[in-house]
């Protein structure tokens, strides 16, 4: 019958000897590769885009996540009147301011 189906051999104390420890040095490994990699660099992004919310005053001229393209006309604590042609008025939320632009940006139009 061993011709067809292999003895299993049970391995005596060598195996449970490991220990606990060994299985969680990969797992704490891919871990802190995950924090370096990806989660620190997203924490300071957000912290970064807080800071240019909070920065946003009247007349800087701004560009949306949606691509608009404006003057900051009046302000409010969650949303922002931009003007993006004359007369043309859009109210968006701050959070979705995605950048400063330099004064002038506008004129090149």
């Amino acid at each position: 019958m061993s011709f067809f189906i292999s003895d299993a051999m049970a391995e005596g104390t060598a195996a449970a000897q490991g220990g606990g420890w060994e299985g969680l040095i990969p797992l704490v490994l891919l871990f802190l590769v995950f924090y370096f990699l990806l989660i620190r660099p997203q924490q300071k992004k957000v912290k970064e885009h807080k800071a240019l919310v909070a920065a946003i005053k009247k007349g800087d001229e701004v560009v949306t996540y949606g691509g608009l393209l404006g003057k900051v006309r009046e302000l409010d604590e969650n949303f922002c009147d931009l003007e993006i042609a004359d007369d043309v008025i859009v109210k968006v939320e701050r959070q979705n301011v995605a950048r400063l632009l330099p004064k002038g940006t506008m004129k090149g139009e």
